[in-house]
């Protein structure tokens, strides 16, 4: 049966890759993924074919995994982190729509958010929201009620894609939307989750709610990194 395998590489580093990641990338003969995900495991699999696409052609990676897939050869999707988790998995699905083959098998990862949270300590040991701060699919409106309400309840929360270029403001709005709704909290960044050169930094959303934003010294934050507040 023809069998597509989609999976969560974790951070980045092998040490946090699942032993049955590793084996699904061993068994395929073609991976596919975002050439940096890709870059992540190329020189632990050396001897598999390679396809990427880049960032915004999520569509065209997947239809090239499920071809792939559907032309016989044992083929694996990585994805960063959990492979359900903001991941290309229900994509793959939705494509392949009512058809039977070829086969899904989603391989879970490590997500940042357990990840990034371990290096600030333990700040995720009750209930807590995770939230994608990227409007690529949800409008910017629909994400504040979200922060908003999960400020109401007092939840920690995990915010995934807290800045890029397109979006370099996108953080502050959210700290700003914490200080208005919720009590004060003093939330923690991580950068790079588990990759070389990984580090974290922690401040205060704002000092009254007047004056929201982001510490200073979050200025570095960047596509590939979270932000925690608790």
């Amino acid at each position: 049966m023809e069998k597509l395998t989609v999976v969560g590489i974790g951070p980045g580093d092998y040490d946090n890759m699942t032993v049955r990641a590793d084996r699904a990338l061993a068994e395929s003969e073609v991976i596919i993924g975002y050439g940096v995900y890709i870059d992540l495991v190329r020189d632990r699999y050396p001897d598999k074919e390679f396809l990427s696409t880049p960032m915004t052609r999520e569509a065209d990676r997947c239809r090239m995994a499920l071809e792939s897939a559907q032309s016989g050869k044992r083929t694996a999707m990585v994805c960063s982190g959990d492979s359900g988790i903001y991941g290309m998995a229900g994509l793959l699905f939705q494509l392949r729509g009512e058809a039977a083959e070829p086969e899904i098998e989603v391989v879970p990862g490590l997500t940042a958010a357990c990840s990034g949270a371990a290096l600030l300590g333990a700040p995720l040991t009750h209930d807590f929201a995770v939230i994608s701060l990227s409007d690529r699919l949800t409008p910017w409106e629909k994400i504040e009620k979200r922060l908003e309400a999960a400020a109401e309840a007092d939840l920690a929360v995990v915010l995934y894609n807290p800045a890029s270029k397109g979006r370099p403001d996108y953080l502050r709005r959210a700290c700003g939307a914490f200080r208005r709704t919720g009590p004060a909290a003093r939330p923690g960044t991580s950068a790079g989750r588990g990759r070389a050169g990984r580090s974290w930094t922690c401040g205060p959303c704002g000092t009254s709610r007047r004056t929201c934003s982001a510490p200073s010294s979050w200025g570095t934050v960047r596509p590939g990194s979270l932000a925690a507040r608790w």
